[in-house]
């Protein structure tokens, strides 16, 4: 599921797909301390639910930094937006589920 944007190829927004159907795609992330999420792009709204929590970091294309904290069993919501990678800049293992809305 990557695309390509300005000569960038980008990366999928999750590690793996653990549930579709036409209305959700529903995907699994995993950070490791230090890992990061290759660039990418949400093409869809979406929530993200934060199974084991972290102190993330979202770095955009163009430079922008946004810290974002991620405690254990919350849930954000988020409209689709700019290229971004996230890093897990943290001490424990980040995992979510990334609930795209179709």
């Amino acid at each position: 599921m990557s695309n390509v944007t300005d000569g960038i190829e980008l990366g999928p927004v999750g590690q793996e797909v653990v549930y579709e159907n036409d209305r959700v795609r529903v995907w699994h992330i995993r950070l490791e301390p230090g890992e990061s999420q290759p660039l990418h792009r949400h093409d869809h709204p979406y929530l993200v639910v934060a199974v084991q929590g972290a102190k993330n970091v979202v770095q955009t294309i163009d430079g922008t930094r946004i810290d974002a904290d991620e405690p254990t069993g919350g849930v954000v919501y988020r409209d689709p937006g700019a290229v971004h990678m996230l890093t897990n800049v943290g001490t424990t293992t980040y995992l979510a589920r990334l609930v795209e809305l179709l």
